[in-house]
């Protein structure tokens, strides 16, 4: 990882970004479950992960969310043919699935292995932060239901976002790939790891498996 600067939009422009606490963490997985189940994601792919990692024999696990870096510069845009994968005005990286000839440039494209083609689909796939649920008004399924707020959603060019004044006081860190730098916008911070077991979250009925949960939100 190395530290990062974040590059605001233009005034009055929305910049969606994602800030991610790996010392939250505790790998539940429920982020994955959410999202699988929001977006209909096939079986064998993924739009988002967590990623293992012990820095010592003996010192505790390491989880390291993560999904789409949403790129400022991103090399799947310059790999796309037709133009049906492209940036959005709100930060995002998108894709027109109605452009999509499902060729998968934009797959072997990506340092972050964070594409996939839909077989189903016939289209390449990739997290959005929750398209629908955006629309609506709604975060994405990854952040409401993880237990610890290990990932916070925001826009970074709104000075009351939870995400602008975590940028601010906290000294952020993005993951850049070693031979392309696309200036991702998926932000770490080191937290202070958790002391004590996060408390099983308190959902209807005693239910506390995430797949359930989801079904019912």
């Amino acid at each position: 990882m190395s530290k990062a600067v974040p590059n605001k939009k233009a005034k009055g422009q929305k910049k969606y970004v994602m800030v991610v606490d790996p010392a939250k963490c505790f790998n539940c997985k429920a982020c994955l479950v959410a999202c699988q189940m929001e977006n209909a994601v096939p079986l064998g792919s993924n739009r988002n992960w967590i990623k293992t990692a012990r820095p010592g024999d003996r010192g505790p696990f390491l989880f390291q969310p993560g999904n789409c870096m949403q790129c400022d510069e991103p090399s799947c845009v310059a790999a796309c043919p037709v133009g049906a994968t492209f940036k959005g005005e709100d930060g995002r990286v998108l894709i027109n699935p109605s452009k999509c000839i499902s060729c998968g440039n934009c797959v072997t494209a990506c340092p972050y292995n964070a594409r996939y083609l839909d077989k189903v689909r016939r289209t390449a796939d990739k997290c959005d932060y929750c398209q629908k649920r955006l629309a609506a008004g709604l975060e994405p399924a990854c952040v409401v239901i993880c237990p610890t707020q290990a990932r916070v959603f925001g826009d970074l060019n709104d000075p009351e976002s939870r995400v602008n004044r975590m940028l601010k006081s906290e000294k952020p860190f993005v993951v850049r790939h070693a031979r392309i730098d696309t200036k991702p916008c998926i932000f770490y911070v080191s937290g202070q790891r958790l002391q004590t077991w996060p408390k099983e979250p308190s959902l209807p009925g005693g239910v506390n498996m995430p797949d359930t949960f989801w079904k019912k939100y």
